[in-house]
This record gives structure tokens, C-alpha cells and sequence, in this order.
């Protein structure tokens, strides 16, 4: 799929923290719309996307004032209380224009001289590993998450063939816990995967988050349903697999690896 990039001047960069999270003050999102396009994103869902009435993955907007932005209104966030920032909730912010745009970077170099108390960079890109000089910096003010929804790259070819591979993300995450920084691995949504998913994750990261499309796509799994997501598994003959109980066998899987306070469900895995 071709995707058109369009920069777009932002009214503003931080919004409120509500729903499924408003553990937070803020989210932030350095682009609206994903060149990903993962199957499942249940962004396709929401007004940015729904009245866009364009494919979803075929369109990013640039926010190419955000930096500017995020100066003035973190500091006037932070004289309210305290900055709790999540990044981002409806478009990846390592998504491949990153490389030349890097808003997302300009973002991140006005947070290490205004620091937010916390920020979650939630990505499934190795390109996050670029900034791990600004996440240095930020030590303990950062988490960064990386969905690893599966291990097995089949799965990741059938419902998200624009996402980065699997085993980049792993190398990924290798090279975040050689730095020290604080980093889970965000099993979401729960897709089909084999019994060793908890043996490879073990030695990269000490912190677990599952994640299902009926606990975390902020309806109940409606939204997901819409998307008719159900075929791509019969498609496979993985049918089972598309059910609120399935995230209970991986999430016993990674008991049987993990100590239990390592693992995290749902919206607890995201929190502050």
C-alpha cells in the first residue's frame, strides 16, 4: 500500500489522559494516522480514521510544529501537577517516516530539558533504539513498550505484513536492556503463539504486559469486531484463538516463566 505524507500544522500536542488512560495526564501523538496498518489496530475505528473516509495505513499527517508545541504545553502541564505522558495512543511514533521526519525525536529532546515525571513510549519499531542517548537521559522518567502481540513471524505476515519482523524486535529489546532502560514487552493484542513466546522474552525484559482485543480496545471488543478481524483467523483455522479466554494460555505460559509480579494485565501493564 502507498502512503501519502502530508505535514500538517498541529493546534496542539497533548491531550488529556481519559478512558484507558487515564492513569495519565496526557497522551501525546507525533502523527495522526500509521503507515503500519496493522489489521487489528482498533484506531481504524475511531473518528480519525472513520471520517477520513481513506484507507487506513494509506495517509500519515506530519505534525512538524509538535516539538515547539510540547515546550509550552508541557511546561504549563507541569505547573498544574504532575506531567504523566503517554506515547502514543493512535499512530506508532517509530513508524518508518520516522527515520527522516523525526518529530518523534524532536519531541524527546524537549523532554530531557522540560522532563515530564513519567513517559510510556509505546512502539513496535526497532527504530526506537536510535533515541536510547534521550532515553538515557531521562532514566527512571522512562518506559518504553514494545508489542511483540506473537512470536511466530507467520502470524505477524498474516495481520500485520507492514510491521516491523519479529526478530528485529527482539534484537530491539536486547539493546535496550544493554542500556538499562526500563522496558516491557506488550504481549497486544494476543495473537496465536507458540509455548517457547515466555522462554524467548525471558532473558530481554523483566516486565510483562497481556493485552486482548476485548480488554483493550477501549470497547469491549466491538470495535475490533467491526473490523472483521475473525476471518484472518479461520483463515488459519485458528478460530479459537479469536476469544476472550485466549489470552489466558499465553498469560499461563508466562507465569510458568516469569515471577508473577512481573506480569501485567491489560490496563495495569499500561499505568504510570
Amino acid at each position: 500500500m502507498k502512503t501519502t505524507y502530508t505535514p500538517k500544522q498541529a493546534k496542539s500536542i497533548l491531550n488529556k489522559g481519559n478512558g484507558y488512560l487515564r492513569g495519565y495526564s496526557h497522551s501525546l501523538n507525533p502523527y495522526a494516522g500509521c503507515s503500519f496498518a496493522c489489521s487489528y489496530c482498533y484506531v481504524r475505528q475511531m473518528p480519525v480514521s472513520v471520517f477520513r473516509n481513506e484507507a487506513w495505513g494509506s495517509w500519515v499527517d506530519m505534525k512538524y510544529n509538535a516539538a515547539e508545541l510540547l515546550r509550552k504545553e508541557l511546561r504549563r502541564a507541569k505547573s498544574k501537577g504532575p506531567a504523566t505522558l503517554f506515547m502514543s495512543s493512535s499512530t506508532d511514533p517509530y513508524q518508518p517516516i520516522e527515520y527522516k521526519a523525526q518529530i518523534t525525536r524532536s519531541l524527546l529532546e524537549v523532554m530531557v530539558e522540560e522532563p515530564p515525571d513519567f513517559l510510556f513510549v509505546q512502539t513496535r519499531s526497532p527504530l526506537v533504539s536510535r533515541d536510547i542517548d534521550l532515553f538515557v537521559r531521562l532514566g527512571d522518567r522512562v518506559r518504553v513498550s514494545m508489542t511483540m502481540e506473537t512470536d511466530l513471524e507467520k502470524i505477524r505476515k498474516h495481520f500485520s505484513p507492514a510491521a516491523p519482523p519479529i526478530q528485529a524486535r527482539l534484537h530491539t529489546l536486547k539493546k535496550l536492556r544493554h542500556e538499562g532502560i526500563p522496558t516491557q514487552a506488550t504481549i497486544a493484542p494476543v495473537l496465536p503463539s507458540s509455548d517457547m513466546f515466555a522462554h524467548i522474552l525471558r532473558p530481554l525484559v523483566n516486565r510483562v504486559c497481556v493485552d486482548d482485543y476485548f480488554m483493550g480496545d477501549g470497547s469491549g471488543g466491538k470495535r475490533t469486531r467491526r473490523l472483521g478481524l475473525e476471518s484472518l483467523y479461520k483463515a488459519l483455522g485458528l478460530e479459537a484463538w479469536y476469544d476472550p479466554a485466549a489470552y489466558q494460555i499465553v498469560l499461563e505460559r508466562f507465569k510458568a516463566v516469569f515471577p508473577e509480579d512481573q506480569i501485567y494485565v491489560s490496563q495495569s501493564g499500561f499505568e504510570p
